[in-house]
């Protein structure tokens, strides 16, 4: 049992290695597609299948005599397209491989089929055009009486002579005669070993490999590529080719980890008095951000330790989707807004915000983001602009408030820095005594993690921590994770992964800091979701994540919001964003005053 396991396991990795490449598509029954050729062709697919039938001296293309049109020839629908593509330099310069499928007698169609190709040298005598015969074949032995640019498509795994063999040119099979496997779940073990199997053995003969009659869906798509096979069958062209040409891109294996902090819940959910609100905002941050996070992470993060869980809805006043500004002033005025608002109402009057509230009850306050610290979130905890594109006014008012502690990117933004005094290092935070401080993490936009950023966010937040605590007063803290949201825009599942177990790292020195100073509150939520990110696969013991979007923007659907400290099962339930703020400042007996 252990050779045999043994030896799957050097099969597997041999076809990863043979697999690094990605598959060609072969477009199945491509006569049967609504543009047949066209459609296939400018997908990018390398292997199109056509099935012929030969009557009266012309080549129908056909599955069977009664389906005969008129005006479809081999010539109309596949050789002179094809012409007309290579004279005028058409697609992407693919390899491209017609599979003609006989569906007549193989000697008389297999001449006359000969006869047409030889009016077409363009074609012919084309290294990157090949004609691979299938269907009703001549015998085996009779391979090489056929021209230079005819192949054939092999059946079998029986081996036949060398002569033979410099004929065929690919390798296919029926699928269902290994395995009933639908495309959904898994291949089972033993259909898997047989599959590894019947393709070893071909690559044996250093043939390429098909298998016909295959489930036809993204999950087979994957399993084939992983697999090894050469061309993977599908009768939706288009969506296969963009779904395996980004496979490598959205299958990310994760080397950056988050250590897990289990918390104590000594002060969970207990009925006593709220001091300090550390309020930590993932931008773009959905469930499925959390969970590819989590899951790559060891199945593990100090978030999901968590055990008060609730939903917001993010729509803004005048979309069903909201941007960050929007979301942002809900979260921190209380009040629904229009998008690209930054601490105005729909009317565009300002809204005083929790910062500016807290400050007034001798609260000290801090704004942290690995974004500029002018950006649309962090910018609507300070300041009132209708548009989030005012930077030089929410510069103004970055200036103009009273904010303790501010971190951030965009420091040549700014030409002074007011009454704050700017630190030259993320440690002399947690040392700084000033009553007013800035840090700055970029001149410009700060980098990412896979961009060599490091730990400068949970470091930031654990000095911020240290600072406030040192200062003696109660305190309210946003710390956001702006770049999940960046890398979702992208649809970078590399960017989303990472950012978001950085963003876990802050998590856990918040909920540390809740656990070690009582009366701290933190609440863990976003401002939206970004993508329409999902999981359709991956391997939680290789921190393996397959991500797929429905977008490039933001998404309308509920995100999580979690909670830790007193009173944090006052934040279950399923609400709307701007309560936030009034459940907040409702712990901390504190009013909204309207206007700053």
């Amino acid at each position: 049992m252990y050779k045999i396991r043994k030896a799957l396991v050097l099969i597997i990795f041999g076809l990863s290695n043979l697999c690094a490449q990605s598959p060609k598509i072969h477009s199945h029954n491509d006569y049967a597609q609504n543009v047949p050729f066209w459609n296939a062709f400018s997908a990018g697919v390398n292997s199109i299948e056509v099935d012929v039938f030969l009557k009266n001296d012309r080549l129908y293309v056909t599955h069977s005599e009664s389906d005969i049109r008129n005006d479809r020839t081999i010539e109309q629908l596949y050789l002179q397209p094809l012409q007309k593509t290579i004279a005028l330099g058409l697609g992407n310069g693919q390899d491209i491989q017609i599979l003609i499928d006989i569906k007549s007698d193989p000697y008389k169609t297999l001449d006359a089929l000969v006869a047409s190709l030889k009016k077409y040298p363009e074609l012919t005598q084309n290294k990157k055009v090949a004609f691979c015969i299938s269907g009703n074949k001549p015998k085996v032995s009779d391979f090489t009486e056929y021209p230079d640019f005819i192949n054939f498509d092999y059946q079998s795994l029986e081996n036949i002579s060398a002569e033979s063999w410099e004929k065929v040119s690919l390798i296919s099979l029926d699928f269902g005669k290994f395995s009933t496997w639908n495309g959904k779940g898994r291949l089972t073990k033993l259909d898997k070993e047989k599959i590894v199997k019947i393709i070893t053995k071909a690559h044996s003969y250093n043939k390429p490999f098909r298998f016909w009659g295959t489930p036809d869906s993204e999950t087979a798509w994957k399993t084939f590529t992983e697999l090894g096979i050469d061309f993977i069958n599908t009768d939706h062209p288009f969506t296969c080719v963009q779904y395996v040409k980004t496979l490598s891109g959205r299958v990310f294996k994760n080397t950056l980890f988050s250590e897990v902090y289990h918390p104590t819940f000594e002060h969970d959910q207990k009925s006593e008095p709220v001091k300090n609100v550390i309020l930590l905002i993932g931008d773009g941050n959905g469930l499925s951000e959390i969970s590819a996070a989590t899951l790559a992470n060891n199945n593990m993060s100090t978030l999901t330790q968590l055990k008060n869980i609730g939903l917001i809805k993010t729509q803004s006043s005048d979309d069903f989707t909201t941007d960050s500004a929007a979301a942002g002033t809900a979260l921190a005025t209380g009040e629904k807004t229009y998008n690209r608002a930054i601490g105005v109402d729909s009317l565009g009057n300002p809204l005083k915000n929790i910062t500016e509230i807290l400050q007034d009850q001798n609260f000290n306050t801090g704004i942290i983001t690995t974004d500029a610290i002018t950006g649309a979130t962090p910018s609507t905890f300070y300041a009132h602009q209708k548009d989030r594109g005012n930077t030089i006014g929410i510069t103004k008012d970055l200036l103009d408030s009273k904010l303790t502690l501010f971190a951030g990117g965009g420091k040549n933004q700014f030409k002074s820095f007011g009454n704050f005094k700017i630190i030259d290092s993320v440690d002399g935070i947690g040392r700084a005594t000033g009553n007013r401080i800035g840090f700055f993490m970029s001149d410009d936009g700060v980098p990412s993690v896979l961009d060599g950023r490091g730990r400068l966010l949970d470091k930031t937040t654990e000095n911020s921590l240290n600072y406030f605590k040192a200062k003696g007063q109660p305190f309210f803290l946003m710390i956001e994770g702006a770049q999940i949201d960046s890398y979702a825009h992208n649809n970078n599942v590399a960017g989303i992964v990472t950012e978001g177990i950085d963003f876990d790292r802050a998590i856990t020195k918040a909920v540390r800091f809740a656990d070690n100073n009582p009366g701290t509150l933190v609440i863990i939520t976003a401002d939206h979701e970004t993508s329409g990110f999902s999981i359709p696969q991956g391997n939680v013991n290789k921190n393996q994540i397959e991500g797929d979007f429905t977008t490039h923007d933001h998404t309308g659907t509920l995100v999580p919001i979690f909670a830790y400290g007193p009173h944090s099962n006052e934040f279950s339930d399923v609400y709307e964003n701007k309560e936030v703020f009034h459940k907040i400042l409702g712990l901390l007996k504190t009013t909204k005053k309207n206007k700053p």
